[in-house]
């Protein structure tokens, strides 16, 4: 099964697709979707938008999964960031793929074996569970992995 993971964010959204093959796993692509600040929300969604849907056409997984949203102190950021999810949910409904959420708990427990995992802890994780040792990847790239990879798991028990 192959597996796209969704970071979503309004500036940066990171991408991760992973293969299960058993209990292995193999690591095919990840990047970011990086938006321009200055530009006008509306550009910027539609630049996520647009590169999920380059990133579905390319590598055709069989589902995506995106982090649910979680509390934040700030109104105005998790609105953002519930467009920026709108647009990722968009392009899986317009590509008739199944969508699973998993919280960001689930998600961290699943490759770190700790709930509370700092990003650190996630990003080290995803390395070595995917053999990418001596790679440089963006957090928001192995926040993406890591929920590819929490699916996988969920699917084993």
């Amino acid at each position: 099964m192959k597996i796209l993971g969704v970071d979503p964010g309004s500036l940066v959204t990171g991408f991760g697709v992973i293969r299960t093959v058993k209990s292995d796993f193999e690591y095919i692509t990840s990047g970011i979707i990086a938006a321009d600040s200055r530009e006008e929300l509306a550009y910027r969604l539609k630049k996520i938008y647009d590169g999920v849907q380059q990133v579905l056409a390319e590598h055709q997984p069989d589902i995506v999964v995106i982090e649910s949203v979680f509390y934040a102190q700030n109104v105005q950021s998790l609105l953002k960031l519930g467009q920026a999810r709108g647009v990722v949910l968009l392009a899986a409904a317009n590509n008739q793929l199944p969508l699973v959420e998993y919280s960001p708990r689930e998600v961290k427990q699943s490759v770190t074996g700790n709930g509370a995992a700092s990003k650190v802890q996630v990003y080290r994780s995803i390395l070595q569970i995917l053999n990418l040792k001596g790679q440089s990847l963006a957090h928001d790239e192995t926040d993406a992995l890591a929920i590819a990879i929490c699916h996988s798991h969920r699917l084993k028990m």
